[in-house]
């Protein structure tokens, strides 16, 4: 358990270091994601952008486990 808080530390220093380069990505703007926004409203809904993201992260930790 301990490993994996360290290593999860690690991932997320590492992205807010890369930030300001990870921000010009496209995720939560590709076809799929549903976005909503009226007068007193916004919706916001990242399908396609959390599916990526979920086969990303299986993919790793698939490939820490071996």
């Amino acid at each position: 358990m301990q490993r994996a808080f360290i290593i999860a530390g690690v991932v997320l220093i590492v992205a807010g270091l890369l930030w300001p380069w990870l921000g010009k990505l496209p995720f939560g703007r590709l076809p799929g994601d549903i976005a909503v926004r009226r007068e007193q409203f916004g919706l916001y809904v990242p399908i396609t952008s959390m599916v990526l993201l979920s086969l990303l992260l299986s993919l790793l930790f698939w490939l820490f486990r071996r």
